[in-house]
């Protein structure tokens, strides 16, 4: 296909606010190589707020999975359908949206192939976890197959997201010295480094500033119990007080941002914020690793058979012992603190 055929275009990804956040490398790109492009993106209802004010988005289009999912869906599609795109481009991989995109209309039709089903878009690309690739790449291959560039440098790799003025006006209030973040939970278990370590590395950390701990609103009560059983009056809950926008903001202007395999570890890397990544039950090999300029990933390593023990986690260890997050040692997290401080 050639730029000039392509004057309307969807993207769709419908899954984690990760994997949102590391789809916006294909709007930054997209809006370098067909600068007139009108780009409308496809998102769940519930990760509006991520790509809020986006200057390259020209219209979020929400799905509400949790009520009324089919009739929405095809609420959905009535639209996309009149929006006479000239191309959809789908990053996610399941068989809601890979429907969706077959039956949009579109000229152009891109997708991730999958041996389990009926190749029905026009383009089909890999999608290998495994593989080493990070899905930042995976998705630009979706582009790549449907216009191909000579330019590499017309390919942006790193996420962005736009917080607006009112957001950094609010973030002003904790900027104040030198502070650190952790987000210490994640929306399943076996992600999660287990909060008496993250109490342990609080009263361990030699540092004399802030920390701040963020999360959703119910993330509330755990960062509340991390909180109450630490030793430092420093330590402030701030779960559920900040949008995802704002916790970016304060993230950027941290020391060093402590996170898990989740969804903030991508807010770091679409602000180029400092951080030390925990994995647990999933492994940097699955390609969701930190993109920032000063990252470092703690793991266990490859001494336990049963990891990765699935693609997302669970809610419990199916082994039953942990010992992914458990055989962590907590210095290894300080070691990376320590690193921190040395110029860069």
């Amino acid at each position: 296909m050639k730029r000039e055929d392509i004057s309307r275009i969807l993207l769709i990804q419908t899954a984690y606010i990760g994997d949102v956040i590391l789809m916006t490398p294909l709007v930054e790109s997209l809006r370098e190589i067909v600068p007139t492009a009108h780009i409308d993106v496809l998102i769940n209802h519930s990760n509006a707020s991520v790509l809020a004010g986006h200057p390259h988005i020209n219209e979020l289009l929400l799905w509400n999975k949790k009520k009324q999912k089919n009739r929405n869906l095809l609420r959905l599609l009535q639209k996309i359908r009149a929006n006479k795109y000239d191309a959809v481009l789908n990053c996610h991989r399941y068989f809601s949206t890979r429907l969706l995109t077959v039956l949009s209309g579109a000229n152009q039709k891109v997708g991730f192939y999958r041996r389990s089903l009926i190749p029905w878009y026009d383009i089909q690309v890999p999608h290998q976890l495994r593989g080493n690739q990070h899905e930042v790449d995976r998705n630009l291959a979706l582009l790549k197959a449907l216009l191909p560039t000579n330019d590499e440098t017309q390919l942006k790799r790193c996420p962005r997201l736009y917080p607006s003025e009112s957001d950094q006006e609010k973030i002003l209030m904790y900027q104040v010295g030198k502070y650190l973040c952790i987000a210490p939970t994640s929306v399943w278990f076996t992600k999660q480094f287990p909060a008496e370590k993250w109490v342990k590395l609080i009263n361990t950390l030699p540092f004399k500033g802030k920390i701040y701990l963020l999360g959703a609103p119910n993330d509330y009560e755990a960062c509340e119990n991390i909180r109450q059983q630490s030793k430092r009056d420093s330590v402030e809950n701030l779960a559920g007080k900040l949008s995802l926008l704002q916790s970016a903001i304060l993230m950027k202007g941290a020391v060093l941002n402590y996170v898990n395999d989740s969804a903030p570890l991508h807010l770091a890397s679409a602000m180029n914020a400092p951080v030390c990544a925990v994995f647990c039950s999933t492994i940097p090999e699955f390609g969701f690793t930190p993109l920032s300029d000063f990252s470092e990933i703690i793991d266990v390593g490859t001494s336990l058979t049963c990891r990765p023990c699935g693609v997302h986690g669970h809610r419990a260890c199916p082994e039953k012992h942990f010992r992914c997050a458990a055989d962590i040692d907590v210095g290894r997290l300080v070691k990376v603190f320590q690193k921190a401080q040395l110029p860069r």
